[in-house]
C-alpha cells in the first residue's frame, strides 16, 4: 500500500503543472508577455492572445455590437498606472454586422508605471473580453506576468509599430447635436484623407457607448450614448478619431465645433 501511494506521489510530482484556468472557446493561448524595464523604471509588457482559426476578439471601441475588453489590475504589486497601446484594428464582419477587432494573434503592448521606482513590480490582470466566431461570447481570463526580461522583446516592439500615429496638422472641424438618447458627432476629414476604416470615440473616463462610424465622402459620423440614455455635455476635446489607411493608421484628438 505504501509503495502504491509513493508511486502515485512520484507520478504527480513528475506531471506537468496544471494550467491555472481552462481557456474559453476560441483561444489557443493567452498570456502576459514579461517585457522589460526601461531606464526610467517603467515596465513595457503585453497581452498576447492566440485565437483559433475563424475566431476574433474586439478593439477598445468595437462599434455597434461587440464587447470591448475590460482590465482589472488590482492584483498587481507596486503599480501606479497602466497605459495600453492599441494596435490598429481591422474590420470584422459578423453575421452582417461590422465591428472592429483582431483575428489570429493579438499582441497588445502596455506600459506599467510603478508606484515606487525603487521597488519591484508584479503584474497581474483579470480580463473580461468578447470572443466571436459565428456567435460572440463573453470570456474571462486571469493572467500573471513573469519577471521582466533583461532586454526588449522584439515582438512587443513590432506591435508598437502598428499603433496609430498621432496626426499632425489642423484640428478637424465637427458639428455636435443632441439626439433622443445622447449626442451625434459629424467630423470633417482632412482633404487628402481616404481611409478604409474610421472610428470615433470619447476619451472622457466615463462609460459612453459609441456607434460604428459611417464614412460619407469627407464626413465621419457616429452616435454617443451615455448610461443615462439622454443628451449630455460633450467636450469636443475628448473626441478621438482613428483613421486606418492601407499604409498605416493615424489618430486625431479633439475637434473644432462649427456653427
Amino acid at each position: 500500500m505504501k509503495t502504491r501511494i509513493l508511486a502515485t506521489l512520484i507520478a504527480l510530482t513528475a506531471a506537468p503543472a496544471v494550467a491555472e484556468q481552462a481557456l474559453p472557446p476560441g483561444l489557443i493561448s493567452a498570456r502576459l508577455l514579461p517585457g522589460w524595464t526601461t531606464d526610467e523604471g517603467q515596465r513595457v509588457a503585453a497581452l498576447e492572445l492566440v485565437l483559433e482559426p475563424g475566431w476574433k476578439t474586439y478593439w477598445r471601441s468595437p462599434g455597434d455590437t461587440g464587447l470591448p475588453p475590460e482590465f482589472d489590475w488590482s492584483g498587481s504589486a507596486n503599480l501606479a498606472s497602466i497605459t495600453l497601446h492599441w494596435p490598429a484594428p481591422e474590420l470584422i464582419d459578423s453575421e452582417g454586422t461590422q465591428t472592429l477587432g483582431y483575428h489570429d494573434r493579438l499582441i497588445l503592448p502596455l506600459t506599467a508605471t510603478p508606484a515606487d521606482p525603487a521597488a519591484p513590480m508584479a503584474l497581474a490582470a483579470r480580463i473580461d473580453l468578447g470572443l466571436c466566431e459565428n456567435v460572440c461570447v463573453p470570456a474571462h481570463l486571469s493572467l500573471t506576468a513573469p519577471d521582466a526580461a533583461a532586454t526588449p522583446d522584439p515582438q512587443i516592439s513590432a506591435a508598437m509599430e502598428t499603433v496609430p500615429a498621432l496626426a499632425e496638422g489642423p484640428t478637424p472641424a465637427c458639428t455636435i447635436r443632441p439626439t433622443r438618447d445622447g449626442m451625434q458627432v459629424a467630423l470633417t476629414l482632412p482633404a487628402d484623407a481616404r481611409p478604409q476604416i474610421a472610428a470615433l470615440e470619447l476619451d472622457s473616463g466615463t462609460p459612453v457607448w459609441a456607434s460604428g462610424a459611417v464614412i460619407d465622402g469627407q464626413t465621419v459620423t457616429a452616435d454617443f450614448v451615455p448610461n443615462s440614455g439622454k443628451p449630455f455635455d460633450l467636450d469636443p476635446q475628448q473626441i478621438v478619431l482613428t483613421l486606418i489607411h492601407p499604409d498605416g493608421a493615424t489618430e486625431h484628438r479633439g475637434c473644432a465645433p462649427q456653427g
